[in-house]
């Protein structure tokens, strides 16, 4: 994959303005809320459900032979704005831990709440296997 900035463009911080994949095998990641494989909620606090949502992104990866670097395209869906601007830093640091210093092409976006409750966040993610 390549990252791709337009020219005179100021560099993002901690995502990419595009990503470009040569085709291979596509895999459609659906969102992924804070719960465990068993669909319980272990935390009602924004980070835990932050880092679980994530694993659980990696996880659906893993099982169609792909690693974190690639994911071309994350969305995240939050519930709490105040939480995550917050948490930005240790949001940051679990990032970090389980994608290492890869920043996909990404969106976050705040809605009033998600189906299952008590979910804070959601990810969802496509990502280009290598053929």
């Amino acid at each position: 994959m390549q990252i791709v900035t337009p020219q005179g463009w100021s560099p993002p911080i901690g995502y990419a303005n595009g990503v470009v994949a040569d085709a291979g095998r596509i895999v459609f990641i659906a969102g992924q809320v804070g719960w465990n494989a068993r669909q319980v909620f272990e935390s009602d606090a924004l980070l835990p459900q932050f880092e679980q949502a994530l694993q659980n992104v990696l996880a659906v990866l893993a099982a169609a032979g792909g690693r974190p670097e690639h994911i071309g395209r994350l969305t995240a869906y939050c519930c709490d704005k105040p939480a995550y601007l917050a948490a930005r830093r240790e949001i940051g640091a679990v990032w970090r831990r389980l994608m290492g210093r890869h920043y996909p092409a990404m969106s976050l976006v705040f809605v009033s709440e998600l189906l299952d409750h008590p979910g804070k966040v959601e990810l969802e993610a496509t990502a280009v296997l290598p053929r």
